[in-house]
């Protein structure tokens, strides 16, 4: 077992319905702790960034908008395989396919609405920490 950190983004669909502290009681429960944490309210830009890897495709403008609407839970979370781990426990991206007991399918809304976002690899979840948190903040 490898012990990682990886990237939660608790959304603006959750954050909105006072949901932060459920959706962490989910990760804590599974074994992950949370190393870092910070509420704030991105900019179009700094969304835009973020999700760059997306610009191509048709969703992009929307989920721009969507991560703009209101303020987001960015936290670095830490524990053996993180990212799979993260992965397990929010769901499928589609909360209709999520396995019942994950974050999406208690919480989600729609696809776009669903509550949280996690790095899909090791190697995202690097660039994606350093994109939120400098290591100062970083306390394991």
């Amino acid at each position: 077992m490898t012990l990682e950190n990886t990237l939660s983004i608790i959304k603006p669909d959750a954050t909105r319905r006072n949901l932060t502290g459920a959706i962490n009681a989910k990760f804590e429960e599974q074994g992950l702790r949370i190393i870092a944490q910070k509420r704030l309210q991105l900019t179009r830009t700094q969304a835009e960034k973020f999700y760059e890897v997306h610009k191509e495709r048709p969703f992009y403008g929307e989920l721009v908008d969507f991560m703009i609407s209101g303020p987001v839970v960015a936290q670095v979370l830490s524990g053996e395989n993180a990212v799979l781990k993260n992965r397990e426990i929010m769901g499928e991206t589609n909360p209709a396919n999520a396995a019942d007991g994950t974050i999406r399918k208690e919480f989600a809304e729609s696809i776009e609405a669903n509550s949280v976002h996690g790095s899909d690899s090791l190697e995202n979840a690097v660039n994606e920490i350093n994109y939120f948190f400098s290591g100062i903040e970083i306390v394991g």
